[in-house]
């Protein structure tokens, strides 16, 4: 657990649930106004369902961490995301990594929220042999690439994709 002058970090217990469902599903609502064709608003039940097996998994895998304002409100959260080995056969080197999802209520960017989940999670991840932390932004989300940035997280590569066209149907 760290703290930090009116905010606390600590692991989200189960009864952090409703807070992260309320965090996720903001969050989705902003990433769909980005750009519509990749996000979309998951059910309510479904990130309930995420967020309670994450929890439960008494082994630890991937962390959910918080960020609990003074007057007790869950003002953030960053999900630190275990990724798995790629395969013997491709040439990607193995390294322990993990993927980071940072999310912090509009009314609180700014403050230090996100800084001090993104140093928790790193030291979650040190502590677990994670040596490589990396974290997927739309390139339009201009305010998480400076934030990332700002915290050392540089260009890892591009990702680059296109829409298979449907071909014909039956003969």
């Amino acid at each position: 657990m760290m703290q930090k002058a009116g905010l606390t970090v600590r692991p989200a217990s189960v009864a952090d649930v409703p807070s992260l469902v309320e965090l996720r599903l903001a969050n989705a609502e902003a990433h769909l106004a980005l750009d519509p064709g990749i996000y979309r608003v998951p059910q309510r039940e479904a990130v309930v369902r995420h967020f309670t097996a994450v929890l439960a998994d008494a082994a630890g895998r991937d962390a959910v961490l918080v960020a609990e304002a003074d007057d007790g409100r869950v003002v953030g959260m960053i999900e630190v995301l275990r990724q798995s080995d790629p395969p013997e056969h491709q040439i990607l080197r193995p390294e322990p990594s993990a993927q980071v999802h940072t999310v912090v209520l509009p009314g609180e960017r700014g403050l230090g929220v996100g800084s001090a989940l993104l140093a928790a999670a790193q030291r979650w991840a040190a502590d677990r042999g994670i040596t490589y932390l990396s974290a997927g932004i739309h390139h339009r989300n201009v305010d998480a690439m400076r934030f990332y940035r700002r915290h050392g997280h540089t260009d890892a590569g591009f990702s680059l994709g296109r829409r298979v066209d449907q071909v014909g149907g039956a003969d």
